[in-house]
């Protein structure tokens, strides 16, 4: 977390009077009174003791200061005859207006030093601002990226001539590498990943896989023989019936799918838990993206393909479209009121109150998403897409023209989108107003966060009903409530899903057609990622749609799906096409994903998930309890899987 206002310590004058009481009753029970003369040195050792931990204090010094994660020590040391007044402003923070740090003294005389010790963050780069104080006269302004937990000095003072001030930013002590742990963690996970691959690859050789037949056959064998149990007259099962798999039967159901769900559902428990309190692991505050922002879209994404394969197949065993649809809105109904369940924990210690119910979530948006687009499928699906004239001319993108009712009903749900948020006149806010409000656009619209998707929510459903700590008041110091999954955004993860879906089509069109599978994934994540650079300008403020997680806005939609769809390019073809990988670990939770998420959001407090750290201030100790808490439920996910256990809605 951005830190920049940042602790400040004051001067203050250790007093050890009471230490000073207790030390002396102390020696006066222990001593014999023959050993007075023992306790009269002690006493005077104490007093000496204490005023020379005085004598510094009557000098503007400062120790330094009691830093936590993510943040360091800066001593500012003014050498000017006239106080300062010390601003900061972060690389991350977007026209943004400085921030105030703190005054320094005036230095107390010639060739004397003033000092203020602060503590600022450490996750981005930092620019300072040194004025004069009272006529705000800049005198310098510093850039530096300081590192966790280290000791800077920043020192102020004149040069032979009077009037030219140099600031100079010196390192006190060596700093701590707090990327290391992630490092070593992803070293770990990487040998394991090497190691189960060598694993299976040695299991799959004849001379292995002949070994261990005979190893079994031969155990198999010893204990009938040894067993109480056996009979003559008794049926024996050989071993080629036990050990042997039996013959292969083609699966229509796709690895990948489950594969690519159980990857962005691993990764979205692991930053739900904390992702060792990185910065990256965390939403970013506006504009941007970082590894927290990815996950959920590609869930979103996922979902809508397993619609598409789901209803046609429905379609093609005889079951109506309304039984089907009927069926979506109750699985809704469910997925909405769980999530209620789920973001309002109160539940524990009482009714739901009204008052604070927050209605927005992500398994909300889930339905919502879910309904709007199994309606749209269902009412464009055929039956069946085996008697499809080949010479016609819409055959070549048969899998988009077909459907064009349900993409007509997109493109007006877009229009929708792009009017409110563009025209939508909001209370002292500028029309088409993107931004986070707070201290960002200068500081001209403190109560414009979100524009128009934030006004919609709090207008229809309270402020007290939707987020009430947005991520972007870490950056942007913004008041407001805002709910990243609000209303005007369901519009865009309706379109995500619908993209999803179309992925899906492909896969049905194109059955077993792998490369031109491969290839029409590759032609739409080029076609979204040209219109990602166009309403972006390839920037990361200044285009006319900016990438933006908490709107979730056009271009972080088309951005997120290009990349779903490379990476699902890339999962099918190593888990279904050439089979080298068969998804593992990922596979199981995307079997589970409903119980997974459910349960890593209800447990998340209990133990084995959370325990009590030792220092809770270390990146290290934040990454082992959340890698540890995620592969636990990567392991219930796998049991589950070997029972045959599967919560479905």
């Amino acid at each position: 977390m951005e830190r920049g206002k940042i602790k400040r310590k004051h001067k203050g004058t250790y007093s050890g009077g009471g230490d000073r009481e207790g030390r002396e009753k102390n020696i006066n029970m222990a001593q014999p009174e023959k050993h007075y003369k023992v306790f009269f040195l002690a006493v005077i050792a104490l007093l000496v003791a204490i005023c020379l931990a005085e004598i510094p204090l009557c000098h503007p010094r400062h120790k330094t200061a009691v830093v936590k994660m993510d943040e360091a020590s800066l001593t500012v040391n003014n050498e000017l005859d006239a106080e300062m007044v010390v601003s900061w402003l972060s690389d991350h923070c977007y026209q943004c207006v400085y921030q105030p740090l703190g005054v320094v003294p005036a230095g107390p005389g010639p060739g004397l030093t003033s000092s203020m010790d602060f503590t600022v963050g450490t996750q981005h780069g930092i620019t300072l601002q040194l004025n004069s104080s009272p006529v705000s006269l800049e005198l310098c302004t510093v850039h530096y990226h300081f590192w966790e937990h280290g000791n800077y000095s920043l020192w102020v003072k004149n040069l032979n001539d009077s009037s030219v001030v140099n600031c100079s930013m010196i390192t006190d002590t060596e700093t701590v590498n707090s990327y290391l742990p992630i490092m070593v963690a992803f070293l770990l996970f990487t040998g394991l990943a090497i190691l189960s691959a060598i694993g299976a690859t040695v299991m799959g050789l004849d001379v292995v896989k002949n070994l261990m037949f005979r190893l079994g056959n031969s155990m198999e064998t010893e204990r009938l023989i040894n067993s109480d149990l056996g009979f003559p007259c008794r049926t024996v099962e050989t071993a080629t019936d036990t050990i042997l798999p039996g013959p292969a039967t083609p699966s229509r159901r796709l690895r990948s799918l489950d594969t690519f769900r159980g990857l962005s559902l691993v990764v979205m428990v692991f930053v739900n838990y904390g992702g060792g309190r990185y910065w990256f692991f965390r939403h970013e505050s506006w504009n941007g993206l970082t590894v927290a922002d990815l996950v959920f879209p590609w869930f979103v994404f996922i979902m809508g393909t397993s619609i598409s394969l789901s209803v046609s197949s429905a379609l093609r065993c005889g079951l109506s479209r309304f039984s089907l649809f009927t069926k979506a809105v109750w699985r809704s109904v469910q997925l909405f009121l769980i999530g209620l369940l789920i973001i309002n924990p109160n539940y524990c210690q009482g009714p739901l109150s009204w008052d604070s119910l927050r209605i927005p979530g992500v398994l909300q948006r889930l339905a919502f998403s879910y309904l709007v687009v199994v309606s749209l499928d269902l009412c464009v699906a055929w039956n069946s897409l085996d008697n499809l004239p080949v010479d016609a001319w819409w055959y070549s993108a048969r899998e988009f023209l077909l459907y064009w009712p349900a993409w007509l009903c997109v493109v007006v749900l877009e229009t929708v989108w792009l009017c409110l948020t563009f025209l939508l006149p909001v209370p002292d806010c500028p029309s088409g107003y993107l931004g986070p409000g707070g201290i960002g656009d200068m500081g001209q619209y403190p109560n414009c966060t979100g524009g128009a998707a934030g006004y919609v929510d709090r207008w229809l459903l309270g402020e007290n009903h939707i987020y009430q700590t947005p991520s972007s008041r870490v950056i942007y110091k913004s008041h407001l409530p805002f709910d990243p999954e609000g209303v005007l955004g369901s519009i865009n993860s309706v379109l995500m899903a619908f993209l999803g879906l179309q992925a899906g089509k492909i896969l049905l069109h194109y059955k077993d057609q792998h490369s031109s599978i491969m290839a029409r994934f590759l032609i739409w994540s080029l076609v979204l990622g040209i219109i990602s650079a166009v309403l972006t300008k390839c920037s990361l403020n200044e285009g006319f749609i900016p990438i933006n997680k908490n709107l979730w806005s056009l271009s972080y939609v088309t951005t997120l799906a290009c990349f779903a769809l490379l990476l699902l390019v890339l999962i099918y073809y190593t888990v279904d096409v050439k089979r080298w990988w068969s998804g593992a670990p990922f596979y199981y939770p995307g079997m589970n994903s409903i119980l997974v998420y459910v349960g890593h959001e209800v447990l998340e407090e209990y133990f084995p998930f959370r325990w009590r750290m030792t220092d809770s201030q270390s990146h290290a100790e934040h990454l082992t309890q959340n890698l540890l808490a995620t592969s636990c439920w990567v392991l219930i996910s796998f049991l589950l899987y070997r029972k045959n256990i599967f919560w479905k809605i």
